[in-house]
């Protein structure tokens, strides 16, 4: 039940054919409350399946800064129901919408056919939900003997985090293959509030980072002979919510940060990095509310981790992403670049813009001119990254990925 907010936040809904990045244009969405079945929005989608930004009542913000606050639910939660001819009607309770901020909810409509309708009851809040109770783990693994699994040098960025919905014995419990960077933003929009002080979310983005990272690097799970990387049980791992809302300012810190780590001298691994909440459960790790106090008196990022982890962790990158045609130069691309590297990003845009028509096509002709400059600042909106209009390090990754994942759709 949403009691009457005077403060609001923005709220999107971006519609897609099932999972894939096709957009669905002319679908239509509506907004309800819960607590009383009133439509409060009814919109269609553009021709990239997304619908306007809509100021919807929040909160006030202090309820999710303060940690004495904390009794009182910090976001409204709303009911979203999306239709399109071909297509089965989405019913997603539970959208979270914080104050002052924007949320994207993803609807992945099925195809027609079987059950008509589809309802998705998306779950609280970590931090409002039920705490996490996780048991304390060792921040360095062994890793997996030489005549099993095969130990890489050096971590890598996977392409995919396979996510086993449910404890890790629950062998009813669907597995989800999320791609690396929509992992760890489902995981932070589940863990803290988008509300935070940049730094906080920086903190805890990069123990996200590196808690994944270590099970992805020592196999943990698959050395136990499970077929899955990371569960979503909190009673094991992190919270992930499939489908769940992901909120913009978090998703942008993910994007500048997501092949960083945690680590020591003299270890190959990220470093196990364990957190809870700080107020209803503690731990050998990171205090979510913690590091929030903390960034309000004016730390950064680094010192909050290093009082949690100890003053010998830095911060490392790691070398290779898989599941990118190319790899970044390091030059940020913009008015008057020219090159391969330019060239690569136009012919990269173009195949997207079959996809995405608000995305105008353009010569590949190595030159980044004003037309390129139009091109990347459409795609920077509909995939929620700075318009900038230039492409750096966040937005080369990010038309890699989605051009590898419309390509696969040919």
């Amino acid at each position: 039940m949403n009691p009457i907010y005077l403060d609001k936040g923005g709220l999107q809904v971006f519609v897609t054919a099932g999972e894939t990045p096709r957009p669905i244009p002319g679908a239509r969405v509506r907004v309800t409350d819960p607590s009383n079945g009133a439509v409060l929005e009814e919109l269609t989608t553009d021709a990239s399946g997304q619908t306007p930004f809509m100021e919807l009542p929040a909160p006030p913000m202090e309820w999710s800064l303060l940690e004495g606050e904390a009794d009182r639910r910090p976001y409204a939660v709303y009911n979203v129901t999306v239709s399109a001819g071909g297509f089965q009607t989405l019913h997603i309770g539970g959208v979270e919408l914080m104050p002052a901020g924007r949320a994207v909810q993803r609807a992945a409509l099925p195809e027609a056919g079987g059950f008509n309708v589809r309802n998705v009851l998306l779950p609280p809040h970590a931090l409002w939900g039920e705490p996490s109770s996780r048991p304390p783990e060792e921040e360095v693994k062994p890793l997996p003997e030489p005549e099993g699994l095969v130990v890489l040098p050096e971590p890598v960025i996977p392409e995919y985090v396979v996510v086993h919905a449910g404890r890790p014995d629950d062998a009813s419990a669907q597995n989800y293959w999320v791609p690396f960077k929509d992992y760890i933003k489902n995981v932070a929009c589940s863990e803290i509030y988008s509300t935070w002080r940049t730094e906080a979310i920086k903190a805890n983005v990069l123990a996200i980072l590196s808690f994944t990272l270590n099970r992805v690097y020592t196999e943990w799970y698959r050395g136990k002979g499970y077929d899955f990387t990371v569960t979503s049980s909190t009673a094991f791992d992190q919270s992930y919510s499939h489908g769940r809302t992901i909120f913009e300012e978090i998703g942008t810190v993910v994007d500048d940060l997501f092949t960083t780590y945690v680590t020591r001298e003299g270890i190959s691994q990220p470093l196990f990095t364990q957190y809870c909440d700080g107020r209803r459960t503690q731990c050998q790790g990171l205090s979510q509310w913690g590091s929030q106090a903390l960034a309000e008196q004016g730390w950064e990022a680094t010192s909050i981790l290093k009082k949690y982890y100890g003053s010998d962790i830095y911060l490392k990158s790691a070398e290779k992403v898989e599941g990118v045609p190319l790899s970044y130069g390091g030059e940020v691309l913009t008015l008057g670049s020219e090159g391969e590297a330019v060239r690569t990003v136009q012919s990269q845009l173009n195949r997207i813009a079959g996809n995405f028509p608000a995305i105008p096509k353009i010569p590949a002709d190595g030159a980044f001119g004003p037309a390129t400059q139009a091109a990347v600042t459409e795609f920077q909106k509909i995939f929620h990254l700075p318009q900038t209009g230039s492409v750096d390090f966040a937005a080369w990754y990010e038309i890699s990925n989605v051009f590898v994942a419309v390509s696969k759709m040919s």
